[in-house]
């Protein structure tokens, strides 16, 4: 994990926005997330009117980007009162706190599975974080960043539901209906998803990332089923968690992709080969400033996650 960020934080990470800031649909407005050379990225945030109220979709990792929810809410002149969280990393639940200072009267929908995080994964990192900050000085704005995590995760319950999602479902939330999808062991222990059939937008947070999947957490074969699951929905856009919107036959290109990686990691095939794979299958969805970048995290991935059988049988495990 930290290795992976430790990388992203190098000049040579994606210093692009991967999606344009603006109304995807009447009532539902796109906050972009980003990588930018020398900080952890944020994930895409999808602003959903309400009936005098906005419902927004994951609040991003930066102070920068949960302001511009907040900018936007106060543009509308309308409070946030619920916020719907995809899972629990932080670059979307990390605005959870300083949302809710602005809006006092929200609430947050998402797994709990946020709680065994902080006292797991999240506690590891934060470990190995400090044993970064701990060693004689470096790279000071390495240090920065380093120190901004541990802010998040000081932010403690706070970033925590008020409304735990145990099951998919449809939903009247601030009078706007909306379909809430769960997935188990897919990128996380829970994660959510939801589609607004008003205006056809899926938000599908990390279910699908792009320049490339993100596997930190991810059971592979579960996530492989919730590709499947999210297939199935009547969308005519799709937000992913990273990287800019896509469209339906864009979404089986990417499953495409995903299943090949998966297939070419399982077998004997040289590492590289099942990088070119990726990146000739998803090139039509990949901007040329990410192309490194998704080099990079499928190095780290396959080796770190899709080949090593003891770290799958851990993340896949019930």
């Amino acid at each position: 994990m930290l290795r992976r960020i430790l990388s992203c934080l190098a000049a040579s990470c994606l210093a692009a926005t991967l999606a344009a800031a603006g109304d995807l649909a009447p009532g539902v407005h796109l906050v972009p997330g980003r990588f930018v050379a020398g900080e952890q990225p944020d994930g895409n945030t999808v602003v959903f009117d309400g009936a005098g109220a906005l419902i927004v979709f994951d609040t991003g990792r930066h102070a920068a980007h949960t302001d511009a929810i907040i900018a936007y809410a106060h543009t509308r002149a309308l409070p946030v009162t619920a916020i719907f969280n995809s899972h629990w990393h932080l670059d979307h639940v990390g605005g959870n706190a300083r949302l809710r200072e602005a809006c006092p009267g929200a609430r947050v929908h998402a797994s709990g599975a946020i709680e065994q995080a902080m006292h797991g994964f999240l506690a590891r990192y934060r470990e190995q974080i400090e044993q970064v900050l701990a060693k004689p000085a470096g790279d000071a704005a390495q240090a920065t960043a380093l120190r901004g995590e541990l802010a998040l995760l000081d932010a403690g319950a706070a970033l925590y539901p008020d409304e735990r999602i145990t099951r998919g479902g449809t939903r009247m939330v601030a009078g706007r209906r909306l379909l809430v999808g769960f997935e188990t062991r897919a990128v996380t222990a829970g994660d959510v998803w939801l589609f607004d059939p008003a205006t056809r937008t899926l938000a599908a947070g990390d279910l699908v990332t792009l320049p490339a999947p993100l596997f930190d957490t991810a059971c592979p074969a579960r996530w492989q089923a919730a590709l499947g699951h999210l297939a199935k929905v009547d969308f005519e856009r799709l937000v992913p968690g990273h990287g800019a919107p896509l469209t339906r036959v864009q979404l089986r290109v990417y499953r495409t992709a995903f299943d090949h990686l998966l297939a070419c990691s399982a077998g004997k095939a040289a590492k590289a080969a099942c990088i070119d794979g990726w990146m000739r299958d998803a090139q039509s969805l990949i901007p040329a400033a990410g192309e490194e970048l998704a080099r990079n995290l499928l190095d780290y991935y396959i080796d770190g996650v899709l080949r090593d059988a003891a770290k799958k049988k851990s993340l896949c495990a019930a």
